[in-house]
């Protein structure tokens, strides 16, 4: 019996040290890493009753050994809507979390947002952090409060049509494949998250009407943020995109607005891009490459290099625009409309470009520049514009050049014209336009227009 007890003691005292050992066995190597079962905790079309819902994600530690962490803590503290519950502890912040080699912890993310309240921000963020091994690593929480369809990395696989019922938000990137149109209806709105996309591959047409305009924009809908460049990519139209169509929208706060990277593949335009605003973009509202564009009664101001860049040669159809570059948020060295037949040595085709009663003013000495630097064959034609410029080629064809076209209010966005602005009943008659009916007849916000016009996007009379 003795001997049997002795045995029994002997054992449990192993098991103890073994335990004991696993315990202190802890690596502070700084190459140690945790994996994480997601990038960023996401919360999204929960509050349409309730202020407060759960997540849950897991900490993994691959390593042999156990990986101590130090501190973990939500980053706005005790203020933050956010808390966490790490294996069954409820907690703002916590420390010394341990987590044995080859195992796991699971952490539990609150949130609390009340989405009937008018003046709850339209998202929340924040973060989790843990420090350990003298390094850090982050958790991306997001929450919106307010009810929304929300899509991730998402694809439309079949012709979609879009309403304005409830917002639309775009987490990393929203994909419409080739052959596949989304339709997206007037008064739409659709958000996207820092980062993301939506890419073109099929069809996107967006008709919105002047008092129901479609507006493309950040998710940061706070007052700071309202007027911020940089907040998304942009539109990406690809090589196997055709017969886009953007009307009646604004298209603000991103880094490049649109991007159009090819030729159309029909007989139609790859874009029509018609009464819309583009504005607020950190480098270029259009970016063209060897592409075709044809826009008529757009508004762009406020980008930090260029409004319109296409290089490569390509087809542009330019009627009716306010092309407005002043450096206001940006400290400007380009000029507002560039556009040019050449990308390299290897890389130029023709261009063929037709800028027809636009008005291309801002800051600079010379706010247009058409290049032609290989061998194609171009045929540019510039006629009845107001440019500002020092370039002597295109004081004939009926163009003003360097006379102020005297907006209300530059600064404060407002890039209607005063009674005494000389763009006043200079556009040509535009009748024969093969668009006139669709998109030339009337102004940015529906008012008929008399011709002769007035240049750019807005009619006086």
């Amino acid at each position: 019996m003795k001997h049997n007890y002795l045995l029994l003691l002997l054992a449990t005292l192993t098991l103890s040290f073994a335990a004991c050992n696993k315990d202190e066995d802890i690596t502070f190597d700084p190459n140690a890493k945790l994996n994480f079962s997601t990038d960023s905790v996401l919360f999204d079309t929960v509050f349409t009753s309730v202020g407060s819902t759960v997540r849950r994600f897991k900490v993994f530690n691959y390593n042999e050994k156990a990986i101590n962490i130090d501190d973990i803590k939500v980053g706005g503290g005790a203020n933050s809507p956010f808390s966490i519950n790490v294996n069954g502890k409820q907690m703002v912040q916590g420390r010394n979390v341990k987590i044995n080699g080859k195992d796991s912890i699971n952490i539990l993310v609150k949130v609390m947002v009340n989405p009937t309240t008018q003046n709850q921000p339209f998202i929340v963020e924040d973060s989790i952090m843990m420090f350990f091994n003298g390094k850090k690593e982050k958790i991306p929480l997001v929450a919106y409060g307010q009810n929304a369809n929300f899509l991730k990395n998402a694809t439309i696989n079949s012709n979609t049509t879009w309403d304005s019922k409830l917002p639309y938000i775009i987490y990393n990137s929203l994909t419409i494949p080739e052959n596949v149109t989304l339709n997206i209806a007037a008064g739409s709105r659709i958000f996207f998250h820092n980062g993301s996309t939506m890419n073109i591959k099929g069809t996107l047409t967006a008709m919105g009407t002047p008092k129901d305009t479609i507006l493309f924009a950040s998710d940061r809908t706070e007052r700071i943020y309202e007027e911020e460049p940089g907040q998304w990519n942009g539109l990406h139209f690809y090589g196997s995109s055709k017969n886009s169509v953007i009307n009646h929208a604004t298209i603000k706060n991103g880094i490049a607005g649109i991007t159009v990277d090819s030729l159309s593949s029909n007989s139609n335009p790859k874009l029509v891009l018609a009464n819309t605003v583009v504005k607020n973009m950190q480098v270029v509202g259009f970016l063209g490459y060897h592409t075709q564009l044809v826009a008529y009664n757009n508004l762009f101001y406020n980008c930090g290099q260029y409004l319109v860049y296409g290089i490569g040669g390509g087809t542009y159809d330019l009627a009716q625009n306010t092309f407005a570059a002043y450096n206001y948020n940006f400290a400007r060295r380009t000029p507002a409309v560039f556009l040019s037949d050449f990308i390299s040595t290897s890389e130029f085709a023709s261009l063929n470009a037709t800028l027809t009663n636009n008005i291309i003013w801002g800051s600079l000495e010379d706010e247009l520049t058409v290049e032609k630097k290989s061998s194609a064959v171009s045929a540019i034609e510039v006629k009845s514009n107001l440019i500002k410029s020092s370039q002597q080629i295109y004081t004939n064809n009926g163009n003003l050049i360097n006379a102020d076209p005297l907006f209300i209010n530059s600064r404060q966005g407002n890039f209607r014209i005063n009674d005494t602005s000389p763009v006043k009943n200079k556009g040509i008659v535009l009748l024969t336009h093969p668009y006139f009916s669709t998109y030339l007849s009337k102004d940015i916000l529906g008012k008929e227009r008399l011709f002769p016009s007035e240049l750019g996007c807005y009619e006086k009379n």
